[in-house]
């Protein structure tokens, strides 16, 4: 079971909401995902609901009931501008029935080439907005120290990407995931880069707690399709992880051992 803060999911799948075709396709493929966290951009949506994104329109056709709204500050390129805007999700989340929910996914973007995350700036947010009973999510690069000063002031996770936002790379990040997620005392969650099914497994099967994706279900050529089989790819990552793989080995080592049988065809004339 994951848990954040105060509360535990079943599934360790997050997905988010942005760029499907059109709205039916988005929902069902959320829900086909299983995932019980959905991330929404803030900046895309008006507080009268009546919007210019798709994301405004999912917020009234999802069931937030069984669902957990994630708001992102996506978009934001200072630490100020993204502190704001964590407000207005935090009343998003008031405004769909969740009081409790204190979750914010903190993005701080200033490179508008590359979209990595200001490390400085995120770091800064997060202490503000810890302090203001947040309980704050960083989107970070796969930066291991950055990662211990982001859980020493009081992150409920860490955040890192496993390559580019948007590029479908797959893990590029591999040894420093797999430091922060050794060294980490709160979930990690392999956030951006992923591509398709076997990218969120590794992911999962280097120890992760949990995988956000967005882009590898929404551009897939059978969205809904994909979201099941991310589904089940985090699924069987994690318990591959729990369950330890062999060790790797330089020489083959044959399946089943070779014994010295001798037959004895006076009572086993088996081969006539």
């Amino acid at each position: 079971m994951l848990e954040i803060g105060n509360k535990k999911f079943q599934s360790r799948l997050m997905v988010g909401t942005g760029k499907f075709n059109n709205l039916k396709i988005a929902v069902d493929a959320i829900n086909q995902s299983k995932a019980e966290i959905v991330t929404v951009a803030i900046r895309r949506i008006k507080s009268n609901y009546k919007s210019i994104s798709q994301e405004a329109d999912l917020l009234k056709n999802l069931d937030w009931k069984t669902i957990t709204l994630l708001p992102n500050t996506a978009g934001c390129k200072t630490a100020e501008e993204a502190i704001r805007i964590a407000f207005l999700g935090r009343e998003l989340c008031r405004s769909i029935g969740q009081d409790n929910n204190n979750f914010i996914k903190l993005e701080v973007i200033s490179d508008e080439k590359y979209l990595l995350p200001d490390p400085i700036g995120t770091l800064k947010a997060a202490k503000f907005l810890i302090n203001e009973g947040f309980n704050v999510l960083p989107y970070i690069n796969a930066d291991p120290i950055l990662a211990r000063h982001l859980e020493e002031v009081g992150c409920s996770t860490l955040m890192p990407l496993a390559s580019p936002i948007g590029s479908g790379q797959g893990i590029q990040n591999e040894n420093s995931l797999r430091i922060i997620i050794e060294n980490s005392n709160v979930p990690v969650v392999v956030d951006a880069g992923i591509g398709t099914a076997s990218d969120a497994c590794k992911a999962m099967e280097l120890g992760a707690s949990s995988v956000l994706l967005n882009t590898a279900i929404a551009k897939a050529q059978d969205p809904i399709k994909m979201a099941r089989s991310m589904a089940k790819a985090v699924e069987a990552g994690h318990e591959a992880y729990l369950a330890g793989r062999m060790s790797i080995k330089e020489k083959a080592f044959a399946s089943s051992p070779v014994f010295d049988l001798t037959i004895n065809n006076s009572k086993n004339d088996v081969f006539k």
